[in-house]
């Protein structure tokens, strides 16, 4: 599977029709934290063929926004198995703003010592592990307890919120993700969605079984046409059986209406 991490290079310059979307992730209050995920998929919700290629599924415009959402945050959290299949650098490449430290979970010590968002020096390091291993240099280890052989996304939070790491962007895996949404540790979930069918293979969100439809998810969402046909969904985690609006292009530049 690719991350966005591997088109590099800016796309055609635009207007950023996501700018209610970020800024709403910029004006967190002070001590406050907010999580935000981020999952790019098909229409029918796949994030990979069976063969696990995904180059790409989402287009220029989206990665973009990626991008904007690492500048925005303290801090980009990634699963081990994100790093060992893909090898993102996880820096802010595509627009401009500041590389955010970048955090692995990384429960039993599989995070390989070459891994490149950890060897390059240019953003904090962090890893959220079960164990002390030995890391490169400049890397930081968090330790913290085991359930079940996995960690607790609420201790994540609260560890990294100590270390002042308040606004998170949970960028992947689609596990990662999903175990932080079954936790109830969203705040908002970004969900980039390309008008491609894939049929068959690895699916973005696989949460815990519920019964009736009435305990499904239902959040207030606003929608985003972006520049090249992918949507945005801004789904607010904390705001349930909410209703979903369009969002029209002036509101997203920022402009008013005419007439």
């Amino acid at each position: 599977m690719t991350t966005p991490d591997e088109m590099d290079g800016r796309s055609t310059p635009v207007d950023c029709l996501t700018h209610r979307a970020l800024a709403r992730i910029a004006d967190v209050p002070q001590g406050s934290t907010l999580v935000v995920a981020q999952l790019g998929q098909s229409l029918d919700g796949r994030i990979a063929t069976p063969t696990g290629d995904s180059r790409y599924i989402n287009r220029a415009a989206a990665l973009d926004h990626l991008h904007h959402l690492r500048a925005a945050v303290d801090a980009v959290v990634v699963g081990v198995g994100t790093v060992i299949a893909d090898d993102p650098q996880l820096t802010v490449r595509r627009v401009a703003g500041s590389n955010p430290a970048r955090v692995v979970l990384d429960p039993r010590g599989r995070l390989p010592p070459d891994a490149r968002c950890m060897t390059s020096p240019n953003a904090r390091r962090l890893v959220v592990s079960g164990a002390s291993v030995p890391r490169p240099a400049g890397v930081e280890e968090v330790v913290l307890p085991l359930a079940g052989g996995r960690l607790d996304p609420h201790a994540i939070i609260a560890a990294l919120a100590a270390r002042g790491m308040r606004r998170l962007l949970i960028e992947g895996g689609a596990r990662t993700i999903s175990a932080f949404l079954d936790a109830g540790c969203i705040d908002r979930l970004h969900l980039l969605v390309a008008p491609i069918i894939i049929g068959s293979g690895r699916a973005g969100l696989e949460l815990a079984p519920i019964g009736p439809l009435s305990e499904a998810l239902r959040p207030a969402t606003d929608i985003y046409p972006l520049a090249d046909g992918d949507i945005l969904f801004d789904c607010d985690m904390r705001r349930r059986n909410g209703e979903a609006s369009l969002v029209a292009e002036t509101d997203a530049r920022g402009l008013r209406p005419h007439g």
